[in-house]
């Protein structure tokens, strides 16, 4: 992994987003707005390969990752807030740990988290998208590719992480929460951890699911242990760690559990 932490592939990916360039449209906007005349003989079918594209970039990119751990933040904080200094301590400790970080590769809070993780000697990530205002990745990324569509780079946050942590944020951050949260309430992903950092930022929209949408009987009680609230870095990569050595015993158990019955069907044979 020495060379990818050495490469700085910061326009790498399908689109090359520049610092002083405003876009009044975005691929993704230009996929999903039905308004006006359909044009699907001419270009939607071009869109797929172009997606197909995306995909296989994501994928080629990031096959030979180390074990890793996907981190969600807003982009809008700033670098003397207390939340950007968790950001680079979470960043450097899941490196020390021994975990590939991965973010959207935007700056505030996922800047801190690639510094913390870059100046750590570990391996910085970014997962860049196309916006319609200024965006590009941050310059502790090591790794980088750029994205046009939301659910190709949502794929690759997924597939190459064995925990989410989610620091305070907006919209964005949200949704990357709540879609975690759905993948492994319905079991579309092995079960890992998803966890929150800082009480007092998560206590109310905690509060809001046990006291309105668990009594509206909308979730189980048992959903709500699929989030983990701390506070503490220290705290954080050691629930990730049990996490993992967690799984990893129970698929040896499971790999060993087909062995056997392998070989008691060869006997029975």
């Amino acid at each position: 992994m020495t060379d990818i932490r050495r490469r700085r592939e910061h326009q790498r990916g399908a689109v090359v987003l520049r610092r002083n360039q405003i876009q009044a449209s975005t691929t993704d906007q230009r996929l999903l707005d039905s308004r006006g005349a359909s044009d699907w003989v001419h270009t939607d079918p071009w869109r797929v390969l172009r997606i197909q594209s995306e995909f296989v970039e994501g994928f080629g990119m990031l096959a030979e990752l180390p074990a890793a751990v996907s981190v969600f933040g807003s982009a809008r904080t700033p670098p003397d807030h207390p939340e950007y200094a968790a950001g680079m301590a979470l960043g450097a400790a899941l490196a020390r740990a021994g975990f590939a970080v991965i973010t959207g590769g935007g700056p505030g809070a996922m800047e801190a988290v690639n510094r913390g993780a870059s100046e750590a000697g570990g391996v910085s990530v970014g997962l860049g998208i196309e916006l319609p205002f200024e965006q590009r990745l941050n310059d502790w990324v090591d790794l980088g590719v750029n994205f046009r569509y939301f659910f190709a780079r949502k794929t690759m946050f997924v597939k190459y992480a064995q925990a989410f942590v989610i620091m305070p944020g907006g919209f964005g951050t949200l949704d990357e929460m709540f879609e975690a949260l759905t993948l492994v309430q319905t079991r579309k992903v092995t079960r890992f951890p998803v966890v929150l950092w800082g009480t007092d930022y998560w206590s109310g929209l905690l509060d809001w699911l046990r006291g309105t949408v668990l009594p509206a009987a909308k979730i189980n009680a048992a959903d709500l242990d699929l989030v983990h609230v701390l506070d503490d870095v220290d705290e954080i990569v050691q629930c990730i760690v049990d996490a993992d050595k967690e799984l990893s015993t129970q698929a040896g158990l499971e790999l060993r559990a087909v062995a056997e019955n392998a070989r008691g069907g060869a006997l029975d044979c």
